[in-house]
């Protein structure tokens, strides 16, 4: 007789099975709105960071607001780590009235007499009424003319020398390629839209010149560019941040190579150098910064790890990538992120409340001994407690433990004055970049690339010294080529 037997199912098993693989879909799901809640914002929301609280205190949400915690031996109150920002009832001031005309500026004088006859009339006054107006830019010929003269009894010709030219044989002039840089470099003008704008006035130029110029010019200021690249490093305080560029490679056809300007930026002397390299590790920083000792400010990108390993860099991290990371996790977790966020917007009043009263170095280091240190301690031992009550995957969980893996580099600004509590210097020095390859799209080749990096360098150390770039780049130009 056959006898079957019957396997007993471990019903217990399957469900926990089950709720694994919902956790799982449900954190997918979480993740997949956030991802799209993401590319929403970059599309149509704000670009900005500025974090607004709720009306409620996140603190009491979470019931684990700061009211006597004992840090070390030191009771922290409330009090003593919150700046608080009130809004002031100020009195309306009148209206100043249209903007004044800068006063350098050539005035063409129009006097419109009153109908009817004057001559018998007493002038007892006049109305002025100012109005900015423009005339599109005026191309000029700049005519050389060089008399020759013979010597007496045949001893030879003599002549005139011609002035030292940025580019030999070209026929631009200084100011006219100062403009032609300026255009791409500052304000975003590719090349072939310049060319349009050459031709509507007559003036009919191949892209290949264009080119050749900007190639010509990188060439002249290449000791300039040597010599900042020497001047960037002379500093124990560096900030240093990468940006993508696309470019063509002969290699890669019908595609673009990525390529990579790493960006050193000296906030102290106010120098910032682009250096180009065809790939993101960490050769180029290493070759560059082989010989640089004191802070190095970063975000938490692996290839810098290594610089903090080294006895003579100090690293430290920056507090904006932090933050970012939790503004992206409002979207998962608003009670948790908001907490952070409040907190951290009270660690940036402070540094406000210094920019705003021009305190020194040691003030600043005082300040944030006082009001900042309080904060980032308990924020950090808050985070390692809230890490262990979320989901590792999620958004907040990704921000959680990024700030803690970090946070020693994130609070280490409190211990010197002179230091950021972020790296956003050397950002806004990239903000140009980002803009202009919106714009051009890409650079020819590698050696364009390495060209863009030098001519962004320059602009953007006279963008810190708050210098006119096409006046300061025509005065290179003018006076550069008789000192080679």
């Amino acid at each position: 007789m056959l006898q079957t037997t019957t396997i007993p199912v471990d019903y217990k098993s399957l469900y926990q099975a089950s709720l694994q693989k919902l956790e799982a879909a449900q954190l997918e799901l979480q993740q997949l709105k956030l991802r799209m809640a993401q590319f929403e914002k970059m599309i149509f929301g704000s670009r900005h960071e500025r974090f607004v609280p709720d009306n409620g205190t996140v603190a009491e949400q979470l019931a684990l607001a700061l009211q006597a915690e004992v840090i070390g031996e030191r009771t922290l109150t409330k009090e003593e780590v919150t700046i608080t920002r009130t809004n002031i009832q100020v009195e309306k001031k009148p209206h100043p009235g249209r903007m004044a005309l800068p006063a350098d500026l050539p005035r063409q004088v129009v006097t419109i007499e009153p109908e009817g006859d004057t001559t018998n009339l007493t002038k007892i006054g006049e109305e002025i009424t100012e109005q900015l107006d423009v005339t599109p830019a005026e191309f000029f010929v700049r005519r050389f003319v060089r008399p020759k003269y013979a010597l007496p009894q045949g001893e030879g010709v003599i002549i005139g020398k011609l002035p030292s030219q940025p580019i030999d044989k070209c026929m631009a002039g200084p100011g006219l390629l100062a403009q032609v840089i300026i255009d791409k470099y500052a304000d975003h003008l590719p090349l072939y839209r310049q060319e349009q704008r050459f031709s509507r006035v007559g003036i009919t130029l191949a892209p290949s010149t264009l080119c050749n110029w900007k190639s010509g010019v990188c060439s002249l200021i290449t000791p300039l560019y040597d010599a900042m690249a020497k001047e960037v490093l002379q500093t124990n305080y560096l900030h240093v941040d990468e940006t993508t560029i696309k470019v063509l490679d002969q290699d890669k056809k019908g595609t673009t190579h990525r390529g990579y300007f790493w960006v050193y930026h000296n906030s102290h002397k106010k120098i910032v150098i682009f250096d180009y390299r065809k790939g993101r590790g960490s050769e180029g920083p290493s070759e560059i910064l082989k010989a640089f000792k004191g802070h190095l400010q970063t975000d938490g990108y692996e290839v810098y790890v290594d610089f903090g390993q080294r006895e003579e860099i100090i690293l430290l991290h920056c507090m904006a990538h932090a933050r970012r990371k939790f503004s992206e996790a409002l979207q998962n977790d608003k009670v948790r992120s908001q907490y952070v966020l409040q907190y951290m917007q009270q660690l940036y009043a402070i540094e406000d409340h210094a920019r705003d009263n021009k305190l020194s170095f040691d003030q600043i280091h005082q300040l944030r001994q006082q009001k900042a240190v309080p904060i980032l301690e308990h924020l950090g031992k808050w985070m390692k407690e809230a890490y262990v009550q979320v989901t590792p995957k999620s958004s907040i969980g990704k921000a959680l433990a990024y700030s803690i893996e970090r946070w020693e580099a994130l609070s280490l600004y409190t211990t010197n004055g002179m230091l950021h509590i972020d790296n956003n210097p050397v950002e806004n020095s990239i903000r140009p970049v980002a803009i202009g390859r919106k714009n051009y799209l890409f650079a020819g080749s590698h050696e364009a690339a390495q060209e863009s990096a030098m001519i962004y360098s320059l602009l953007g150390t006279c963008k810190m010294h708050k210098i006119n770039p096409w006046e300061w780049l025509k005065d290179v130009l003018t006076r550069l080529p008789a000192t080679l």
